[in-house]
């Protein structure tokens, strides 16, 4: 697992039950969050990065797959980002987004509305919809 290297929060929590059942886990952080004390020293890899930017470039670099949890505008902001570099064509990775108990239902909506405008130009089916964990791996892996 690649993710943003924090020990709080949701992917915190994620990557504990990764490490807990015996997975290799990377973390990559901003030295800005170091410094705040919220990095996770007992990942299997911790790489601290200068900015945002080069920390989310490693993560991609790094990444078979990219798996979107409910969160906020972190997430919004790294989801886009690689769909729009998918669009790009800078990578051809899939990108996933786990929709629990419907927490993206608006936004998928809004998605689709985009799509109906012109304004995807075609490329909605992209992003990846998952409603459960299994699902999400699955699509990961048929991708």
């Amino acid at each position: 697992m690649i993710y943003g290297g924090a020990k709080v929060g949701l992917m915190g929590a994620v990557a504990d039950a990764t490490l807990a059942a015996g997975g290799h886990v990377v973390g990559v952080i901003p030295h800005v969050l170091v410094d705040k004390e919220v990095a996770h020293d007992g990942v299997t890899e911790l790489h601290v990065t200068t900015t945002m930017h080069t920390r989310k470039a490693l993560m991609a670099e790094r990444a078979n797959a990219f798996l979107v949890l409910p969160g906020g505008y972190g997430t919004f902001e790294e989801m886009f980002e690689v769909l729009a570099w998918q669009t790009l064509k800078i990578h051809a990775k899939p990108v996933v987004l786990l929709n629990v108990e419907g927490f993206y239902d608006k936004m998928l909506g809004f998605l689709d509305h985009c799509d109906q405008e012109g304004m995807l130009r075609g490329n909605r089916k992209i992003l990846l919809v998952a409603d459960t964990v299994d699902q999400a791996l699955d699509l990961m892996q048929l991708a």
